[in-house]
């Protein structure tokens, strides 16, 4: 996510830079043919051209419009988590007590029980944003121009492994389980699961405790099902596809019809096709990139919704209930990107 106050011209121009030298050329080569060879030919009337630009406006604002509502369903659903976590520790706190526990139970190991439920739902978070970084094919972060923007930050989940941010939140026996599985956070959930039906058995929660305890597992799976919809659908590929192609279509054509219009003005002006056709052609490809890299909300792009950021955040505010005092600090923007 750019935290900035918008991208700076700089940003944008190190992002598109190759496309605006594309441009150039691709108005370049009509204008000499023209003006130099006499080739008069290749002009094309602009009402046509205009129809084609007319159709691009409307499926790019369509595409837009349906990224826009991929990133945004995926920023409701962590906040989601970020409530439903809150509520798992005041509950965990709250709700796991020994009133009904045998005498055995001493404050020490309340504690030590509380610490066990939360940590491990530190550990399912962890867990559920590294398999959500994980690529896939219909996603952009290959593209030359998506990694070399991503020099000027980094991805936690792309740097480090799975096997370190679950280190010392979760038993070395259980951890080895999990990881071993194909969906480790599902599985992290199903210990949670079994873990309060065994404090059940013991008494240190009742059975209305232990139901609503069960519902916030419940909510969780259903939360990380709603972000494994997103990760694993794309955005219809006939669609991105149409997009693309009507933009690429439009573009190519864009100088030769300003050819003809600026031959209207004089035969010096007709040099004003290639920086004209160049800027309405970066316009339009602008349009296109931006629904492009709003598409996967996950893929770790400077538009993802920042999930470590919010990991991070729940963390601390689990840890802080637990009254520990090795707590890490908020992650921070890099370079106005937080991840």
């Amino acid at each position: 996510m750019h935290a900035g106050r918008r991208f700076t011209l700089r940003e944008v121009l190190k992002w598109t830079r190759r496309d605006i030298y594309w441009f150039l050329f691709l108005s370049l080569v009509p204008t000499v043919l023209y003006a130099v060879l006499g080739w008069t030919w290749l002009t094309i009337p602009w009402v046509p051209i205009a129809l084609v630009g007319t159709a691009v406006a409307f499926v790019t604002g369509f595409k837009n419009n349906a990224s826009y509502d991929r990133l945004w369903e995926a920023r409701q659903i962590y906040g989601a988590i970020v409530n439903t976590s809150r509520a798992w520790g005041i509950m965990v706190m709250d709700f796991v007590t020994t009133k009904h526990a045998p005498s055995t139970v001493d404050a020490e190991g309340l504690k030590a029980v509380h610490t066990r439920l939360i940590h491990r739902h530190i550990a399912w978070m962890h867990a559920l944003r590294f398999q959500l970084r994980q690529p896939r094919v219909w996603e952009h972060m290959i593209k030359v121009y998506n990694r070399e923007y991503r020099q000027w930050y980094t991805v936690d989940e792309v740097e480090n492994k799975v096997e370190d941010a679950l280190a010392g939140l979760v038993p070395a026996v259980e951890l080895g389980s999990v990881l071993g599985k194909s969906n480790p956070a599902a599985q992290l959930l199903a210990a949670q699961s079994k873990d309060l039906r065994t404090l059940l058995d013991q008494g240190l929660i009742e059975d209305f405790r232990h139901m609503e305890l069960e519902k916030l597992i419940v909510d969780l799976y259903a939360q990380q099902g709603k972000c494994e919809r997103i990760k694993n659908f794309p955005y219809p590929r006939q669609f991105a596809t149409l997009n693309l192609m009507f933009t690429r279509l439009f573009i190519n054509l864009v100088p030769f019809g300003m050819l003809g219009e600026f031959a209207k003005l004089g035969d010096g002006y007709i040099w004003l096709t290639i920086p004209f056709s160049a800027l309405v052609a970066w316009v339009f490809n602008m349009m296109e990139r931006i629904g492009e890299s709003t598409e996967n909300p996950f893929e770790g792009s400077a538009n993802d919704v920042p999930i470590t950021a919010i990991t991070r955040t729940i963390e601390i505010d689990l840890r802080e209930m637990l009254d520990e005092h090795d707590i890490p600090a908020p992650l921070k923007p890099q370079n106005n990107i937080l991840m």
